[in-house]
């Protein structure tokens, strides 16, 4: 066996013992509250289905997995797992457990739990839109299809140690086992939730669901059994829903919110950034992320390339961009600019009217025809969606416009009901920063399944075993794996399932009172901001 140190800063946390590993802030000073307010109310707080940007912070506070990522960054480091061992291919990971480690309910977890949990989240029953991401787990096939209800790869050989097999090497896999997906949960606290999981969480993480009135609020209060010593440094955080952007942003600026989580309306965003003093507690970071059009090839007449194509032609994505302000850059492909694997020089469909009428023409629709794009309903998306069917309307295309809740948006996806879907306010952030992230969730044969996050239901066997195949290196940064994966995209592309649109940056507002440092307010992981390592001081 040997060890695998995937980066420098798990090379340190791997070297070091486990009371060591934290290196808490100086200058934080424990206790207190803070607010984060959201429009819409929050879908589900259980790891294995939750999947949109409001909820994946939260889960993260409330649950841990055998890997973590430090704060601010997307370096792994070691979570509930306190080490771990790889054998020579790559091929067998053993993770061992951190002792003392105890779910909310005071039980002590085990190897048992880690088990569970991924069986769990790989059992269709379980309708995980996150599945896809443990294809490489031996056994995991045979779950996938209901021959089996439990992974054959995964073994526990004693209480503090587990086993996990691959039926492949997998270049990504502890990453995978960083993901919310791959949270452990007590089976006792879901058989008793008795199907509501989401509404009834227990984990391990540095807080605790205190509170959940449906529709107001959710508090979170700390975990002080928490095995993380000295965090979280807040006693609670506050999440409000029913908040209009435009309205929380005035409490901001009243002393009586902490963190609009929607993001500074656009329609405020110069002004805010003109006023000094609120310009001062704007914090700006580079994101991986894309946001898009998904095209429903299974509902006519978008299961037609040139449909499709046309549809990409059509779409003014600079003017798009003016709407949020500038914030963004046109994209051309799945993968933003900044993540290995990118496509450079290649420019993706053209902006042209003409040539989009006359290859719907080609395709048999010289009049064009009707169709639904959804959208979510907090602004600035119903407006982008606005442009959008504009744009279509030039070429023929009469887009019935559907604004709605995230999560009836996300519904809709996933039941594959929705022809097409703008992506905005739930459009795709990475994981992690691999290539493979944008295409298994998203645009693989696993995700286009009941409930997955492929909203396009884009399923090709050949690039799919393609992406398998680039998955399958060892060395997730080797040049032939990445120009692997370029092809995988360009392949995509010319099956047009998705209008890229562009590459946004992020932006997050905090109150005077809020500090920590600057990353984790952008944290690459934690959206919109990382719970547990900031503070109040006053």
């Amino acid at each position: 066996m040997k060890k695998l140190l995937a980066t420098t800063a798990l090379v340190a946390a791997l070297a070091l013992p486990a009371a060591a590993q934290e290196t808490l802030d100086p200058n934080a000073t424990p206790g207190g509250n803070i607010t984060i307010t959201y429009k819409d109310d929050v879908a589900t707080l259980d790891p294995a289905i939750g999947y949109d940007w409001q909820n994946w912070s939260m889960i993260k506070s409330l649950f841990d997995g055998l890997m973590d990522y430090a704060p601010g960054t997307t370096d792994l480091r070691p979570g509930l797992a306190e080490s771990y061992e790889v054998s020579e291919d790559g091929m067998t990971f053993t993770f061992t457990l951190r002792e003392g480690v105890k779910f909310h309910n005071g039980r002590e977890m085990t190897a048992e739990d880690v088990k569970y949990s991924l069986d769990r989240v790989t059992n269709p029953v379980t309708q995980s839109p996150g599945a896809g991401f443990f294809g490489a787990i031996e056994g995991y096939d045979a779950m996938a299809s209901g021959e089996a209800e439990t992974l054959s790869g995964v073994s526990v050989i004693d209480p503090q140690t587990v086993e996990i097999k691959l039926s492949r090497p997998d270049a990504t896999f502890l990453h995978v086992m960083a993901l919310n997906f791959a949270s452990i949960v007590p089976q006792e606290a879901v058989d008793a939730a008795d199907g509501d999981f989401g509404k009834m969480p227990v984990g391990t993480g540095a807080f605790k669901l205190d509170e959940w009135t449906i529709g107001q609020r959710l508090v979170f209060a700390k975990n002080g059994d928490y095995w993380r010593d000295g965090l979280p440094y807040l006693d609670s955080v506050t999440f409000e829903v029913g908040q209009e952007p435009i309205v929380a942003l005035l409490r901001l600026q009243n002393g009586e919110v902490d963190v609009p989580g929607d993001g500074i309306p656009p329609a405020k965003f110069q002004e805010v950034m003109a006023d000094p003093e609120q310009a001062a507690r704007v914090v700006e970071g580079g994101q991986l992320q894309t946001g898009y059009i998904t095209l429903n090839v299974t509902i006519p007449p978008l299961d037609n390339v040139d449909v499709r194509k046309a549809i990409n032609m059509a779409i003014n994505k600079e003017r798009i961009t003016q709407i949020i302000n500038g914030r963004a850059v046109p994209a051309n492909q799945p993968l933003p600019p900044s993540m290995p694997g990118y496509t450079e020089g290649y420019d993706g469909y053209p902006y042209d009217v003409e040539g989009a009428k006359a290859l719907l023409a080609e395709a048999g629709f010289p009049d064009g025809f009707e169709t639904e794009l959804y959208v979510m309903n907090t602004d600035p998306n119903p407006r982008i969606a606005q442009a959008i069917q504009q744009d279509l309307a030039a070429i023929g295309v009469d887009a019935a416009i559907q604004s709605l809740a995230q999560a009836n948006v996300i519904e809709a996806g996933g039941a594959g009901t929705a022809p097409m879907i703008w992506s905005g306010g739930m459009a795709w952030i990475a994981d992690f920063p691999d290539p493979s992230n944008f295409f298994g969730p998203i645009l693989g044969c696993a995700g286009a399944e009941e409930g997955g996050w492929n909203w396009a239901k884009f399923c090709d066997p050949e690039i799919d075993a393609a992406a398998t195949e680039a998955d399958s290196m060892l060395d997730p940064s080797a040049p032939e794996r990445l120009q692997m994966w370029s092809d995988v995209y360009m392949s995509v592309m010319e099956q047009a399932p998705w209008v890229p649109v562009f590459n946004e940056q992020r932006y997050t507002m905090k109150s005077e009172r809020i500090s920590g440092d600057d990353s984790l307010f952008v944290d690459p992981v934690s959206i919109p901001v990382n719970y547990d390592y900031i503070y109040v001081t006053e």
